[in-house]
């Protein structure tokens, strides 16, 4: 038995995949050298059968999370490092960074325009809500892109404010046109920060970044980073969580965010999740080279059908990120289905836009996981607006992915 997929279509990926010999080579050198990496760390901190045990109630003396907290901070060259299967999403995490970070009077800057649509709520830009940073007293500014690329200079005078407390950068493109940030394009952008204010905290959102690189922005410059283990870290394996991992103090003010002042990362049980952390993060530098050779196949092959795909399919990645431009929305929602249809779960179900918390226009959303959200695995989706751009990202392994971004050309095409 195997999937309907056309001659036309297998012939389109075997050229795709012969034109990727190189590039495959390159995303393979990364992911050996953070696989040791990863594995020097679990041998440093001496891992053991006894961490993988699960706490109840209040979590306290949890080996295994506390030793999970000082391998992340090794592998991202940090003081401190915080892993919780209580935070519910990188939103959550970022949020709680944000709060750590900043006092009521003081200013939040955007590096590189607006921040990715959940955070808007966050923030208080949008009012999803009561509890926001505006209303605890806190501003917020951006600086917005010249040319798609981050305004240094614009920075620079932004942060000399010396209300600024904390300065945020998105390393991924989110739902806008900009490229993804590199991990060396981030240390040039903390040096300017630096600079003009060297009081100010820098904050990465590294969400779809983690592994990528073979060094995280923290190691540049940054001085905590957030991300959520559904995610690069979590190796498809985390069933919910994040983390950030950063400055001792940062780390600290956003454990007492997380939980409440006075109890801090001293309670929170990890209700059995730690050997799946554990796993997926020995993982998590494979699986991420599988979702960046998937990103990289689908690039290419809708190169070979005369879209636009950017990254191009020979440039090189800063995140697991890919997007295509439809220019209109039926071939959009065509490539979505056949996204889906490639999925191990829920394969039978045909995505159709609605209106997502958090976003302000319907979006569409392919994705057939078995950790639902889980953005390392192969999914799909798009706000409903000009220029009906797809965001494709995952892929737990290049072969599940490479099948369903065969189905997904095999949908679009038909007639």
């Amino acid at each position: 038995m195997s999937l309907q997929i056309s001659d036309r279509v297998r012939a389109l990926g075997q050229q795709a995949q012969a034109d990727l010999g190189g590039i495959f080579a390159r995303i393979d050198a990364i992911a050996e050298e953070n696989t040791q990496k990863v594995l020097s760390a679990f041998q440093k901190h001496r891992v053991a059968e006894s961490y993988f045990a699960g706490t109840t109630g209040y979590g306290y003396d949890d080996l295994g999370r506390d030793k999970l907290d000082e391998i992340y901070a090794d592998i991202f060259g940090t003081e401190d490092a915080l892993v919780r299967v209580g935070f519910v999403n990188g939103t959550h995490a970022i949020s709680c960074a944000l709060f750590g970070a900043l006092k009521p009077g003081q200013t939040l800057v955007s590096a590189v325009g607006a921040p990715y649509d959940t955070l808007l709520g966050v923030i208080g830009v949008t009012n999803k809500g009561p509890g926001s940073l505006k209303d605890y007293g806190i501003q917020y500014r951006q600086v917005d892109l010249v040319d798609d690329e981050p305004d240094r200079e614009g920075l620079a005078q932004a942060v000399r404010d010396p209300k600024v407390g904390a300065v945020l950068i998105q390393r991924s493109r989110g739902y806008a046109t900009r490229a993804s940030l590199s991990v060396a394009e981030i240390g040039k952008l903390c040096k300017v920060i630096r600079e003009a204010n060297p009081e100010a905290a820098i904050l990465v959102d590294n969400c779809y970044g983690e592994f990528v690189e073979t060094i995280e922005p923290t190691q540049a410059g940054a001085d905590l980073v957030v991300g959520s283990l559904i995610k690069n870290p979590g190796g498809g394996l985390a069933p919910t969580g994040g983390y950030i991992a950063g400055r001792r103090d940062l780390v600290e003010a956003a454990s007492m965010r997380l939980t409440t002042p006075g109890i801090g990362r001293e309670c929170g049980a990890s209700l059995g999740n730690n050997r799946l952390l554990y796993q997926g993060l020995f993982l998590a530098p494979h699986t991420v080279a599988q979702a960046v050779k998937t990103a990289v196949f689908g690039a290419r092959m809708m190169e070979l059908l005369g879209y636009r795909a950017e990254p191009a399919s020979n440039e090189v990645r800063h995140d697991i990120i890919q997007m295509i431009h439809f220019g209109e929305p039926e071939r959009l929602k065509k490539f979505c289905r056949g996204i889906q249809k490639g999925a191990p779960v829920d394969s039978y179900v045909v995505p159709e836009p609605w209106d997502m918390p958090g976003y302000d226009c319907p979006v569409i959303m392919a994705a057939g996981a078995f950790i639902q959200g889980a953005s390392i695995e192969l999914s799909a989706d798009a706000p409903m607006r000009e220029p009906y751009t797809i965001y494709l990202q995952g892929g737990l392994t290049y072969e599940s992915g490479k099948a369903g971004i065969l189905l997904a050309v095999e949908e679009l095409l038909k007639d």
